[in-house]
């Protein structure tokens, strides 16, 4: 059982994207280093950090080609990895399973991309009954185009995101929020054991 009752998730922060012709640097770094500093915050702190990768049957995202690895700018090495053919985490991955073995109840959710896994798995998260916080800065989408022919950049994708998840399925926090949030919540239980 995790001391913590907590998890990362780091969800499709793999090569993969670099292949996908909407791949985009311009947003890279940042996301890069707020990932990073979320995945080293929580090592320190012992938090179980997951890695789920992305698969399908074909093309960059199948296991032939050799792109399903993390991103070579990211440093993870994660306690566990799972591989998912579906949006959501939860599904078919077996990492359910895993959280519920640990005693897990809480999931910070980071990864690629913003409005499409991390959400849904955020979504699914909450309705089965997990505390989830969603840290979108830790999170990189891509500029869409609707049906109508309008342009999204990317920001205001994830702007969209923050603002349909927050208070309702999730907490919307910075990483350093995230791991306060954690912090406070382990010396709390500190205090109460003592």
């Amino acid at each position: 059982m995790s001391h913590s009752g907590t998890a990362l998730l780091v969800i499709d922060a793999q090569q993969s994207f670099e292949h996908r012709p909407y791949w985009n640097t311009s947003d890279a770094p940042a996301f890069v280093d707020r990932l990073q500093w979320l995945v080293d915050g929580a090592r320190a702190r012992h938090i179980p950090v997951v890695q789920v990768f992305h698969v399908e049957e074909s093309g960059p995202f199948s296991l032939e080609s050799g792109y399903v690895k993390t991103l070579a700018s990211l440093s993870i090495a994660p306690d566990v990895t799972f591989y998912k053919h579906r949006h959501s985490a939860l599904i078919g991955s077996g990492l359910s399973v895993w959280l519920t073995e640990r005693g897990i109840q809480h999931l910070i959710v980071s990864g690629i991309r913003t409005e499409q896994c991390c959400e849904t798995t955020a979504r699914h998260a909450s309705d089965c009954g997990y505390g989830v916080d969603f840290v979108s800065e830790a999170t990189l989408t891509f500029a869409m185009t609707d049906r109508q022919g309008r342009h999204w950049p990317a920001a205001d994708i994830k702007a969209r995101t923050e603002l349909v998840l927050d208070g309702r399925f999730a907490r919307v926090l910075t990483a350093a929020e995230a791991l306060s949030a954690f912090d406070q919540k382990s010396n709390q239980a500190g205090r109460q054991a003592a």
